[in-house]
């Protein structure tokens, strides 16, 4: 009967056999197109391994650690603890960003403000300190933080610091962001409020009386200005400005013009001649320099490059001028002093094999005083 039904199909009914297969040909295709999709995107991602069971990826904005990877599918464990099933077809249209190749080491970063009354420099030593002290930070990579912007109400900062394993991140980050928020009240670094409101604010004096009557104590301590009385050392405090320089930034620059000089109150910095590049000093807190530009307006000898942030006494040449008339044989004083120092660096470019600046000439305080007008 099968085979007489064979015969007649075949041969009274060809055509509208033929017409049958072509659209159930179509119809099977149609039903089989995404489990053969998912199928040889499945081969593929077999073959290909862009990422395997235990690795953290993300797909089409998901997250997730790899679980198993099926021909039709590859399935994945949320943070949350979610079961996500990806087809294998969505997988290979999509970007896949796996955070375990090439290494299981993952960058993160973590975004903080702080006042603007804060040196950048002392907000970056306290978050680095905070990651140090978080144990899910690696310490290799060396961490970093960098200056993002300046906000309506903070300056804004971002800590970059790697972790051993991505599945970690959340934890990683609650660690360093709670250890900044300590690290900076142990520092009294404000985190300030954002702020949207108008307010009246009284404004501080950028140095107060205490600043002053600091920066005049030390003046006794420097040789230039020794023989001077409190009220003298207080009122030249007052009329210079006082400023400040972060770790690495040069104060003054070799050849560069200059008519002021610098007592350094806080901090250390390097002198160096250029082009050698030959270390004369290190100076620290009482130390001053710039003097033969304030008194002569010779060019700048030396570099003088911060190695801290340093705060410094800038003195011009007029407050000094205001000073020497007062003080008549405050000219005679310092003489030797200048003298000795210039013949010292003189010595110390002859040793680097530059060559040397001329000898204080003898009539340095006739320069000194046509230069100030005295």
């Amino acid at each position: 009967m099968i085979v007489l039904f064979t015969i007649v199909g075949t041969v009274l009914l060809r055509e509208q056999l033929l017409t049958t297969s072509a659209v159930g040909a179509v119809v099977v295709g149609f039903a089989l197109q995404d489990t053969l999709g998912n199928l040889f995107a499945g081969l593929a991602i077999q073959i290909e391994k862009p990422f395997r069971v235990g690795q953290w990826i993300n797909v089409g904005g998901r997250e997730g650690q790899v679980q198993e990877i099926t021909w039709r599918a590859t399935k994945l464990r949320t943070k949350d603890g979610e079961f996500l099933i990806v087809p294998n077809g969505t997988v290979s249209k999509e970007t896949v960003l796996n955070y375990s190749e090439p290494t299981v080491s993952n960058a993160l970063s973590v975004e903080v403000g702080a006042s603007y009354l804060a040196p950048p420099n002392d907000v970056k030593a306290a978050i680095l300190a905070a990651i140090a002290n978080a144990p899910l930070a690696s310490r290799a990579p060396e961490p970093k933080v960098l200056v993002t912007g300046f906000g309506d109400s903070a300056v804004n900062y971002a800590a970059h610091f790697w972790v051993a394993d991505y599945g970690v991140e959340r934890e990683a980050r609650d660690q360093v962001r709670s250890n900044i928020w300590y690290e900076f009240r142990r520092r009294d670094i404000e985190i300030p409020y954002p702020i949207q409101v108008q307010y009246d604010r009284t404004e501080e004096p950028v140095r107060s009386t205490q600043h002053i009557a600091s920066a005049a104590a030390l003046l006794g301590t420097v040789d230039l200005f020794r023989t001077l009385d409190l009220d003298t050392r207080y009122a030249l405090s007052k009329s210079s400005r006082e400023q400040l320089f972060a770790a690495g930034e040069a104060i003054v620059t070799q050849d560069a013009e200059g008519d002021s000089m610098f007592v350094l109150l806080k901090g250390r910095a390097r002198v160096v001649l250029e082009p050698s590049g030959q270390e004369v000093a290190v100076l620290a807190a009482g130390a001053f320099f710039g003097e033969m530009s304030m008194l002569t307006g010779d060019r700048r000898t030396a570099t003088v490059r911060a190695l801290d942030d340093v705060t410094v006494l800038e003195i011009g040449a007029k407050n000094f001028r205001e000073l020497a008339t007062a003080n008549p044989g405050l000219l005679d004083h310092i003489s030797d002093i200048v003298t000795a120092r210039r013949i010292g660096l003189d010595d110390a470019r002859a040793s680097a094999s530059v060559v040397a600046a001329a000898d204080p000439r003898p009539g340095f305080l006739d320069r000194v005083r046509s230069y100030l007008r005295l």
